[in-house]
């Protein structure tokens, strides 16, 4: 039986059993794709930890990396971890102002990133070129295995600190892998997502193979399921949407998936069916929850036929909707979810840069969310916080980009909406009060304004000019109002 180990003695273990045979496989965009072995990934993460020591690292001491999906992504976390470091992975091409922000508050002891204006970073090619001694180090645990950056409910950057230590240990469910023994993942989210970390690194640790895409594009996850026989993976929406759109894909051989697990955001009921359709129900997995593991749903695609729309019942806690008073709602009642974990021997999730909420309510937390039960205690979410915008799978906080807009000279009052959209789910709309009404700016010099300051996928999509912004005189505004008027009417 496996025992527990260290994330960094777990791959010299690995690499021991399996030696030359294949760990991962690497997707490029160039469609090029390259292979490293269990032993190749050992040394390669034992010199990169020398190369991290000789710039300071040592126990406890967070390692940033703003790199994209890549082998050096794996040989760098390792290396981490061998030194028993935490990681936080940051999105690789943020704006300097978003990226700097974060730096500040997450405050790495070395950043491991392209980024030319960070003095010190260690580069990829610096992880590439790694040389020297290759043998194992000492054993050392990092305190949390990684940390999750997030702009919370506010757009206020905050990072969450999970409080699992970096060990592997195959009787929790936290180590778990989305497959099974044996099985081939496709990691087709990036590493910094919770998607991606948990498509790559769990099943790596579990001594399983993973094919790690650059970058998702639906066609080549296709390409990929079929060649090396995929048999798990994780879908946000808008990729389980643009592989269920391609005009080839009930001809596509699907039969090696295992297990498909979709979180993330609402899932329209048409794609639904649509992947109910391509492969068993029983063998796709939605799930709800949050960085912050305060509580979880799980379900499968066999339960959503016989509830359509649910996202499972509560497991490893107990699950509350309240009204705006916190009064408990009957059943089928839309109000605020709130969750309370029931071991509660484990250390709860805190946030580095601004102060971790207390439980309230005898132990419930929240994440903002809003749904309702049923009769029998299956959640159903009807929107995910009342102003956050789920555009692609990501989350967009309005304040953030009407923050961005707003100092734009042309721009008198600005209110940033999510409108519903056949691809994104929900794209990002920028109602715009402009200073002259007469001679508003062009939107496209609005986006690229906001391009400069904002991560790609936060930029409007859509801009529309008002006369006035429908303000009271408190200055509130209603975006549910804004939003309604925007959605074209289903009657």
């Amino acid at each position: 039986m496996v025992q527990q180990e260290s994330y960094g003695r777990r791959l010299t273990t690995l690499a021991a059993q399996h030696g030359d045979a294949t760990a991962a496989w690497l997707a490029a965009v160039d469609d090029e794709e390259t292979a490293i072995s269990w032993r190749e990934l050992e040394s390669w993460s034992n010199r990169t930890a020398r190369l991290l020591a000789a710039r300071g690292v040592g126990q406890d001491d967070l390692v940033v990396l703003g790199i994209p999906n890549s082998l050096e992504h794996l040989a760098a976390s390792f290396g981490a971890w061998k030194l028993g470091a935490p990681v936080l992975s940051l999105r690789w091409d943020l704006p300097a102002w978003e990226r700097d922000r974060l730096l500040g508050v997450a405050g790495g002891k070395v950043v491991v990133a392209d980024w030319e204006d960070v003095e010190g970073a260690v580069r990829s090619a610096d992880v590439r070129a790694a040389d020297g001694d290759d043998s194992p180090l000492p054993d050392r645990v990092a305190a949390y295995s990684r940390l999750v950056a997030s702009s919370g409910s506010t757009g206020t950057p905050k990072i969450i600190v999970t409080p699992k230590p970096a060990v592997y240990d195959p009787a929790d469910p936290a180590s778990q892998a989305v497959g099974d023994a044996g099985s081939v993942t496709l990691g087709a989210s990036p590493l910094y997502h919770t998607n991606g970390f948990a498509s790559c690194y769990p099943p790596l640790l579990a001594g399983q193979q993973v094919v790690l895409m650059e970058r998702f594009d639906a066609a080549r996850a296709v390409e990929l399921i079929e060649r090396y026989r995929v048999t798990a993976t994780i879908l946000v929406p808008t990729m389980l949407q643009r592989i269920a759109r391609l005009p080839d894909i009930d001809s596509r051989d699907l039969s090696s998936l295992q297990r498909v697990v979709y979180g993330g955001a609402s899932l329209p009921e048409w794609v639904a069916r649509k992947w109910l359709s391509l492969i068993p129900p029983e063998r796709f997995q939605i799930m709800y929850g949050g960085s912050e593991l305060i509580g979880m749903t799980v379900c499968t695609g066999r339960d959503w036929l016989e509830r359509p729309g649910t996202v499972g019942p509560p497991v490893g806690c107990e699950i509350l909707i309240l009204d705006e008073d916190r009064r408990p709602l009957p059943p089928r009642e839309v109000g605020q979810i709130w969750m309370r974990r029931l071991d509660t021997t484990e250390e709860p999730f805190r946030y580095v840069g601004v102060d971790t909420p207390q439980p309230i309510l005898d132990g419930y937390r929240t994440f903002g969310d809003m749904g309702y039960l049923d009769e029998d205690g299956w959640l159903y979410i009807a929107d995910r916080r009342q102003d956050m915008i789920i555009s692609g799978g990501a989350n967009v906080f309005p304040a953030e980009v009407e923050a961005a807009l707003s100092d734009h000279p042309a721009v008198n009052d600005v209110v940033v909406i999510g409108v519903p959209d056949p691809e994104w789910g929900h794209r990002v709309h920028a109602v715009v009060e402009p200073t002259d009404a007469a001679d508003p700016p062009d939107p496209e010099q609005l986006r690229a304004w906001a391009k400069e300051r904002l991560a790609p996928y936060k930029v409007p999509k859509t801009v529309e000019y008002v006369e006035r912004m429908p303000r009271t005189a408190a200055g509130k505004v209603n975006r549910t109002r804004l939003a309604e008027e925007r959605t074209p009417s289903t009657t």
